[in-house]
């Protein structure tokens, strides 16, 4: 069910936003929005992680419902006059995203991350929808969200304690 929701939810950012975008950038921007998060979520389904999609899950609405708690707290004009400016909801969320991948799967994965949601917070100040404060605390935010919540993939090794009768120490299981 959590799956179903989340890529209606990824799916309908990806149509609605860049419908509304008034230009290249904050289209592409846009984008990116729904692109990275997918993308990270996806490999929960490439690696077969069941535990990295539920800490996505709890990084992802974390994110989000700080992000847009502050929005409604703060209340800071955006450059073009319009609401909510801070936090930087893309940035946060394409942040946490690219955290996620760098800390759960390697940098590998989280570099080209990194400089999509980079690009995110760029196009933002761009467009005139965001302060270089708004999305510097979006991507700290983000940062921050992924850091508490994501936990290195450990492949098909399993570390454990074991205690018996006058026994006691480590066990690592695994498959090579």
């Amino acid at each position: 069910m959590k799956e179903k929701i989340l890529i209606c939810f990824l799916a309908l950012l990806l149509v609605t936003l860049p419908a509304q975008a008034n230009g290249d950038t904050e289209k592409a921007g846009d984008i990116m929005l729904a692109v990275i998060p997918a993308v990270a979520y996806g490999m929960t389904f490439k690696f077969d992680d069941n535990d990295g999609r539920k800490q996505f899950y709890k990084l992802f609405l974390s994110t989000a419902a700080v992000s847009y708690g502050l929005k409604k707290t703060v209340r800071r004009k955006r450059p073009n006059g319009k609401d909510e400016s801070f936090p930087s909801g893309h940035t946060s969320l394409t942040f946490s995203s690219a955290t996620f991948m760098q800390k759960r799967y390697g940098w590998k994965y989280g570099l080209p991350a990194y400089a999509a949601a980079s690009f995110v917070g760029w196009s933002r100040v761009e467009s005139d929808n965001h302060h270089v404060e708004d999305v510097l605390a979006g991507a700290l935010i983000g940062t921050l969200s992924a850091y508490y919540f994501t936990t290195p993939f450990t492949e098909n090794i399993h570390i454990s304690a074991v205690a018996g009768d006058r026994t006691y120490g480590l066990m690592i299981q695994g498959r090579w």
